[in-house]
């Protein structure tokens, strides 16, 4: 029997678009007004340059996408003439700009709702790619768990996030069931994984891997209470 349903966040829950576009205006207002030099629109070619850099010279860091950021703002201002220990203080500074703007999520309609319907059936648990903390949002109160990629160091589809889960809860994969709106990530992910997989996809579109789908996050506790129901 189903005990717990574990959620992707962005994009499943809230629209990650404006959240985004405001933590990167906030990281650059607070880099223009600490280091103006690291904001030169000429600068635009080795932004996109260093990025690359960064995953070629740490790839450790393809799963940890906060202490990439980090890495990759530090390399900006030592390019401009930062000192390394400024750097370091600067390139913390920005991302804490960015990290709070990234947090003022704009919810879909119907996840508060949703959430409130289950909360006390099952134990919730967030599993992300990103970089966003579910407990800095406005749904704090409904999730039970919460694990990043960057906290076991693989992203989905990769097992990591589920068999933390697994261990997390203390259940048999045949009692999780995950709900995503990536199907690469989050339908392949659980299933490889040995879970069940509700794929969210406002499209309507046909999954042959995917245990249920669902349009509209409203329909999610009537397709739990089907599958948690004895055959």
């Amino acid at each position: 029997m189903i005990t717990v349903v574990t959620f992707d966040l962005d994009d499943t829950l809230w629209d990650v678009s404006p959240a985004i576009a405001r933590a990167e205006q906030a990281q650059n207002d607070w880099l223009g007004v600490h280091f103006p030099a690291a904001v030169n629109a000429d600068l635009d070619a080795f932004k996109r340059a260093v990025k690359q850099q960064v995953l070629n010279d740490r790839p450790d860091l393809r799963h940890h996408i906060s202490a990439f950021r980090q890495e990759y703002l530090r390399r900006l201002l030592v390019h401009v003439g930062v000192s390394e220990e400024e750097a370091l203080r600067g390139a913390a500074g920005a991302f804490a700009a960015f990290i709070t703007q990234r947090h003022r999520v704009a919810l879909f309609g119907e996840s508060r709702a949703m959430l409130q319907k289950i909360t006390t059936q099952f134990t919730i648990g967030a599993l992300t790619n990103g970089n966003a903390d579910v407990y800095q949002t406005p749904l704090a109160d409904f999730f039970d768990f919460a694990i990043k990629a960057e906290d076991v160091g693989g992203a989905k589809p990769l097992p990591h996030l589920f068999e933390a889960a697994l261990r997390h809860t203390n259940v048999q994969p045949s009692a999780l069931v995950h709900v995503g709106d990536s199907h690469d990530h989050d339908i392949d992910g659980a299933k490889n994984a040995g879970v069940r997989a509700i794929w969210y996809n406002s499209s309507g579109d046909v999954s042959d891997r995917a245990d249920a789908s669902i349009q509209c996050l409203s329909e999610l506790p009537d397709v739990l209470a089907r599958m948690r129901a004895p055959l």
